[in-house]
């Protein structure tokens, strides 16, 4: 993990990381921090004497009752590890005064009114609709979940549930122990680095640089680092290896043995964290329903398979625009092919075996060298790439503009002309409408953006980097730097089209 660290927040960064973290001896550990109590919830008073509807001499009755504001609805739900084993109780050691802190400043920071409840697994009903966020805290190894606990789980946040994990005092044995976790919910999604430009950096507060110590050494100035699995294009794990101290002050309590974040700089991580978390709730809550769509197993028509690429990032984070696409063109148009979409590692990629590839991605990647002399055939033996930068995810853009130049190191990514067929051939394309977050950065910016390169005057790349799966998906992304739905359907038509007619 470390070589990945260094890709995504520089190698100064990356070393500074695992000097602090992982040079923590894990012996046993005492943490000042379990030791500060919870702050008791406010509670209002009335009493008065009242007198019974009877005659006197009936003795007067004193009632006295507790009279309660309206709780706030629950946004985090800190998971109690305590155990019932035989007959008595194993506890998890862990603390609360963090949680409670950033509840407190983030209400403060956005003028809003959510609280934290304790959560105990053997009761929840794993509905993201009750609680939107899970938060699982500590500084020794988590214990083992049951396979039962897995599964609902998992489900939780594949329904659009979000699981937060901090470090507390930023503990080797805890970070092993959730990687272990999250490998065991999601084998098949890779844990890694959140990119530096995602949203989660910059929604509420930009976030380039934080202050971290390692007990009471000097403080250093590292970017953000945070780790993450992604559920299509939301994070559905957040977790934070480093200690976010929301409710301690390492400044004048440095806690020997922890490394910890500045508190002002953790606190507005985290309140970017849960800006975070409400923007994509509904996202995350539709990405859980949409369903795929699965064209007739009946050939009316020739069928042209296209082969999704599969790679070491996160290959597929928009699993529905494609089938959406399809959709669209099955649907809408007249054209006499029915498309079909399978599934290729390029170091088993076959000259002539699939017209068109399609790729997408989020993170940064690589290609082996065998991939890079499958992929540099293919193309030279007619084939077309057609690649996707979803979210407009400045580490895949990097990532592919270093990756082609491998493939293809005499040829260069140009922008498209308006006279190109990819604009003219089934939709006529002059302008397009983006997502808001592209307006808002570009207000002017109304001409399609695509590039590509040309082999012996036939296409072998064409590439967006704005993203176009997230529009064919048409699900409320509220950070995607994406084409609108419409004329994002518009253009991928037009470009499968130009890949089959030239």
């Amino acid at each position: 993990m470390r070589s990945t660290w260094s890709k995504h927040i520089g190698v100064t960064a990356a070393a500074c990381l695992a000097t602090l973290v992982l040079a923590l001896p894990a012996t046993a550990f005492v943490n000042p921090k379990a030791w500060v109590p919870p702050r008791a919830h406010h509670v209002r008073m009335a009493g008065g004497e009242a007198t019974a509807p009877l005659p006197l001499p009936a003795t007067p009755q004193r009632r006295s009752e507790h009279k309660r504001k309206p709780a706030p609805p629950a946004l985090i739900g800190m998971i109690d590890l305590n155990q019932i084993v035989g007959h008595r109780v194993e506890n998890y050691p862990t603390e609360t005064i963090d949680i409670e802190t950033l509840m407190n400043w983030t209400n403060s920071q956005l003028g809003l009114h959510y609280r934290y409840v304790q959560v105990d697994l053997s009761r929840f009903s794993w509905s993201p609709t009750q609680l939107p966020v899970l938060y699982l805290t500590g500084w020794t190894p988590l214990p083992k979940f049951s396979p039962v606990i897995l599964v609902k789980m998992r489900g939780f946040i594949t329904a659009g549930g979000t699981l937060l994990i901090n470090a507390s005092c930023g503990r080797p044995e805890f970070n092993k122990s959730v990687i272990r976790l999250e490998h065991q919910l999601f084998p098949n999604r890779p844990f890694g680095p959140l990119p530096l430009d995602d949203p989660m950096y910059h929604c509420l507060n930009h976030i380039s640089q934080m202050a971290v110590r390692k007990g009471t050494g000097p403080w250093k100035e590292i970017p953000p680092y945070l780790d993450v699995m992604y559920m299509g294009c939301r994070a559905g794990i957040i977790f934070s290896p480093v200690d976010m101290s929301w409710g301690w002050n390492a400044a004048t309590r440095p806690i020997k043995g922890g490394v910890l974040y500045a508190q002002g700089d953790a606190l507005r991580l985290g309140a970017n964290i849960l800006t975070y978390v409400l923007a994509n709730y509904q996202y995350g809550r539709a990405f859980e329903i949409q369903k795929i769509y699965q064209q007739s197993k009946i050939a009316t028509r020739d069928q042209l398979v296209i082969a999704q690429v599969m790679n070491n990032g996160d290959w597929n984070p928009t699993p529905h625009g494609l089938p959406n696409l399809l959709k669209f063109i099955d649907q809408k148009t007249t054209l006499s092919v029915q498309f079909k979409r399978a599934k290729v590692s390029l170091d088993s990629l076959s000259v002539g075996q699939y017209p068109i590839l399609y790729m997408t991605g989020l993170r940064n990647f690589a290609w082996t060298p065998k991939e890079v002399q499958n992929l540099h055939a293919y193309l030279h033996a007619g084939g077309m790439l057609f690649v996707d930068c979803a979210m407009g995810s400045d580490a895949f853009d990097e990532a592919f503009r270093a990756e082609i130049k491998k493939v293809l190191p005499h040829h260069r990514l140009k922008m498209l002309s308006m006279k190109s067929p990819v604009y003219n051939d089934v939709f006529p394309i002059r302008q397009v409408n983006y997502s808001p977050v592209v307006a808002a950065a570009d207000p002017g910016l109304h001409a399609p953006v695509l590039e590509g390169i040309t082999i012996d005057g036939a296409p072998a790349v064409v590439y967006s980097r704005i993203s176009l799966s997230n529009g064919w998906e048409d699900l409320p992304n509220p950070y995607a730097k994406a084409y609108a739905t419409a004329d994002s359907l518009k253009l991928g038509t037009n470009i499968l089209v130009y890949g089959l007619t030239h």
